[in-house]
């Protein structure tokens, strides 16, 4: 081989480097994922909406992207969801989304989903219980990690209790409203639709409500989808605020399929609609507030750690900047 060729040689090998550097590059610019893969979740309404109107399939049917739905049955469940990859973005509430976060699941609460009222303690109607007091030494059945959850230890703090104070049952929400009715346990941190079906079916009374004390409805993102998928991030909270606003401006509709759906009475449904506001999609400050208060509670009760920075890991939990952007797009738009 002469020299020309051996010199020339090497520069096809630098230029071919060079090519691929740039394909690659290009590549990763436009890359987009295969299947999008959402929770839906009879405690989110919304969720409810898109699923049945297709909403999303719509919008990506165009780059070839499929949608995958799973049910949550509480928040624990979604976190779980989110942490082994099997969903893309979870619903939970924020105090929830909080204990994933603390806990190192590497989520961001990208999205308001209702201002809720979808928890309180509830009882038979035969029950002596009146006050948060009175369940000392009293079975209390609930599902871990989700706001209820947080809610009973928020009503206990207040009345001068710890967990320690009541006899926990864990159970997940509808074997928790089973149990309160066949009088396994004495309440039951309640969660709507649930809680909502056993006032009305069985005459069972909410004793202590504090809407207050309800944290918002958040959609989380895996934050390595949000990382590689940005510009998708921001398509699924558009096909949100499209069932959002479709929920808002056809409340009979919204009411008939949340029945269908959820295969709820109407009694039911109306009930639980009364309690739900899905007027405020953004996330921020307000939310912060919520769950930062509920995270000094859980510190307190252990379940998370007694060293975490709630508000460094709730100030890393939400990230506003994909629903402002949806938000602002769909203003300039009408």
């Amino acid at each position: 081989m002469n020299q020309q060729n051996r010199t020339f040689l090497p520069r096809l090998v630098v230029l071919a480097i060079v090519a691929a550097l740039a394909t690659g590059c290009s590549s990763k610019s436009s890359t987009k994922p295969k299947t999008i893969r959402l929770d839906f979740a009879y405690y989110n309404p919304v969720s409810l909406v898109l699923k049945d109107k297709k909403f999303l399939e719509q919008d990506l049917a165009g780059d070839g992207i499929s949608i995958e739905w799973t049910q949550s049955l509480g928040s624990n469940k979604a976190l779980e969801l989110l942490n082994s990859k099997s969903v893309d973005f979870g619903s939970t509430a924020g105090a929830a989304a909080l204990i994933g976060k603390a806990n190192g699941n590497p989520i961001k609460a990208i999205y308001v989903y209702s201002r809720p009222e979808w928890t309180a303690l509830v009882v038979r109607k035969d029950s002596p219980i009146t006050k948060v007091e009175d369940l000392k030494g009293k079975k209390v059945a609930v599902t871990r990690g989700t706001d209820p959850h947080i809610f009973l230890l928020r009503a206990l703090h207040e009345a001068g209790l710890t967990e320690k104070d009541i006899q926990t049952v864990v159970l997940q929400h509808p074997e928790g409203r089973i149990a309160l009715e066949k009088g396994d346990v004495d309440a039951w941190a309640g969660l709507d639709p649930m809680m909502a079906q056993t006032e009305i079916q069985s005459g069972s009374r909410l004793f202590y409500r504090n809407v207050n004390f309800n944290s918002y409805g958040v959609l989380n993102v895996r934050e390595e989808f949000a990382r590689q998928y940005p510009a998708y991030v921001e398509r699924v909270l558009a096909a949100y605020e499209k069932a959002r606003l479709w929920a808002m401006q056809n409340p009979e509709e919204f009411r008939k399929l949340f029945a269908a759906a959820a295969k709820l009475d109407d009694p039911v449904v109306t009930k639980v609609l009364q309690r739900s506001d899905l007027s405020s999609p953004v996330i921020g400050d307000e939310q912060k507030k919520v769950i930062i208060a509920s995270g000094d509670v859980l510190k307190q009760n252990n379940v998370i750690s007694s060293s975490a920075d709630v508000t460094a890991t709730v100030d890393n939990l939400v990230d506003p900047q994909y629903v402002r952007d949806v938000v602002n797009k769909s203003l300039a738009q009408r």
